[in-house]
């Protein structure tokens, strides 16, 4: 795409961004429903200022019941999967604690009231899990990456049980979302925030783009019954991507393992 374009798209994200967290601080004081609603169309229109299409595909039936308190767990891909959720179900989200020191993004996560998980710290683990517990006993959401970081979209990491406990202990369904990137149809790693990226690398790939879309199944709620295992092994069996063999010759990757063959010039 044009760099005049990708100019335009950037400075549009930048005003649309600036104008709904300013107007979003009035809404503090309005109903939860109101509140939601207001997110909810801030992310779409978010979205949408970057070029980014959003299709939704909600697997749930007719009679599912209204969504309060749920543990959404979703693969993980990029930060756009922030908004992508936003778009169907605003949430509180779990967040490895360097999200909130990265420039300019963890103002942001702050204000948001984004939690702070420090991988690894088997010490804090449990006090967070019973504070996720308590957010969703009070009757709203919690969003977490079970991964634990973002894969590609070709491949995908185990869902770890740890932030399961708390549905089992509040009795709060889980509500699996799967995210998955495509680009003119044809799945895309552009969106990826991995390895040597940064905020600004991934804006970059993303405002550039021609035709990303991000789709956001929706499954069905499912009950927490069971441990924390078997029902992080269940919502990782409904969630993850195509296997990745077929993912990557989707993309064009030579599996063969064989060395190309020069062409003639």
């Amino acid at each position: 795409m044009s760099r005049l374009r990708a100019s335009v798209r950037l400075t549009s994200f930048a005003v649309v961004g600036v104008t709904i967290l300013l107007f979003g601080l009035l809404t503090v004081a309005c109903p939860r429903g109101l509140r939601h609603r207001y997110w909810r169309a801030g992310a779409r229109v978010t979205l949408r200022s970057m070029g980014v299409l959003l299709e939704i595909d909600d697997r749930r039936p007719s009679h599912a019941p209204r969504l309060r308190g749920a543990l959404i767990v979703a693969n993980h891909i990029s930060y756009l999967d922030i908004v992508a959720i936003a778009c169907v179900a605003p949430a509180r989200f779990v967040a490895k604690s360097e999200v909130l020191a990265m420039p300019g993004f963890g103002p942001i996560a702050r204000l948001f009231g984004v939690l702070a998980h420090r991988r690894g710290d088997l010490r804090r683990l449990r006090p967070m899990i019973d504070r996720v517990g308590g957010i969703l006993d009070a009757g709203r959401r919690v969003a977490v990456f079970p991964e634990g970081t973002t894969w590609c979209g070709t491949a995908s990491g185990r869902f770890r049980p740890a932030f399961f406990q708390a549905a089992v202990d509040t009795g709060v369904p889980i509500l699996p979302v799967r995210l998955s990137y495509t680009d003119r149809g044809s799945r895309t790693t552009m969106p990826g925030f991995l390895g040597e990226d940064t905020v600004a690398s991934t804006l970059s790939r993303i405002v550039r783009s021609r035709h990303l879309t991000v789709t956001i199944t929706i499954f069905d709620l499912q009950m927490p019954a069971g441990d924390r295992r078997g029902l992080a092994a269940a919502a990782q069996r409904l969630i993850l991507p195509a296997e990745p063999v077929s993912a990557m010759r989707e993309l064009d990757v030579d599996l063969s393992g064989q060395p190309p063959v020069p062409t003639a010039a």
